[in-house]
């Protein structure tokens, strides 16, 4: 009876890891760069006074901070580790994965500095904008982009094993 209890638990905590939402986010106009597990874990970059940037992990209710443009202070030689043997990824499959992501908003407003450039960028916007939507040029000198993608594990998997 405990075993059964057990397993279910289990089994309910794999499916509801499978179909939790994965989100990636960069919004150039708020400086938010962003990736996440919808409430378990949370991957931000960050900007730091003393540092370039710094990385915000946040799991559950820890925040934990990564320097990744620091030198390794320990003084410890890396020791290099054998290759083992890997499976390589081909295009096939890694259009398949990059098809499972689905878009929900993106945004782009961009001024390339020449009016000219912009004015041939003019057209090709406009009819992207009313096949897609969200695309804009300008004149002003202001460029933003805002993407939000989600996923889920399930179909990242599904797009490895379906041929």
């Amino acid at each position: 009876m405990l075993l059964t209890i057990i397993l279910i638990l289990f089994l309910l905590l794999v499916i509801s890891l499978l179909l939790i939402p994965i989100v990636a986010v960069i919004d150039t106009a708020t400086n938010q760069y962003y990736v996440q597990l919808k409430g378990l874990a949370k991957a931000s970059i960050e900007e730091h006074k003393k540092e370039l940037l710094r990385i915000k992990l946040k799991v559950l209710f820890l925040n934990f901070y990564f320097y990744p443009l620091t030198k390794n202070s320990d003084g410890k030689k890396q020791i290099e580790k054998r290759r083992t043997k890997s499976r390589k990824i081909g295009v096939q499959t890694g259009l398949r994965v990059l098809r499972s992501f689905k878009i929900k908003r993106l945004y782009l407003d961009v001024d390339t500095g020449d009016p000219i450039t912009n004015a041939k960028l003019f057209p090709l916007f406009a009819y992207i904008n009313y096949k897609i939507g969200n695309f804009n040029i300008n004149f002003e000198g202001k460029n933003q982009m805002t993407l939000y993608i989600q996923n889920r594990p399930i179909r990242i998997i599904k797009s490895f094993i379906n041929f």
